[in-house]
């Protein structure tokens, strides 16, 4: 299985982007899914994370300007980026743990820049 990672790129500061994850097959009994990110010369970190009944958290730097979500098929999880400033800058790697096993997408840039 491998998540396909969409929706990253250039954004100035201020503005909006969202983000998409969906794995290239179905998969079943997604317990939790969400978004880690990596700026150049740090450590990966998580951003947010959602469980399949629905319980959301979210990094401190994020609560109020980003918004995790899945669809109602709980096999595409999203992250709706609001407000975004330069530090944002990472690149984002969505995951899922499923039966135990943990997935990882390939990542996507976002750029916040003006």
């Amino acid at each position: 299985v491998q998540l396909q990672a969409s929706g990253g790129g250039l954004v100035q500061p201020g503005g909006s982007l969202r983000l998409s994850c969906a794995p290239s097959e179905t998969v079943l009994s997604i317990s939790t899914m969400g978004w880690y990110r990596q700026a150049p010369g740090s450590q990966r970190e998580l951003v947010a994370g959602i469980t399949s009944g629905g319980t959301v958290n979210y990094a401190d730097y994020v609560k109020g300007r980003f918004t995790i979500s899945r669809d109602n098929a709980g096999n595409t999880v999203y992250l709706q980026m609001h407000s975004v400033k330069p530090e944002d800058t990472a690149v984002y790697y969505c995951y899922f743990v499923a039966n135990g096993v943990a997935y990882w997408g390939q990542g996507t840039q976002v750029t916040v820049s003006s």
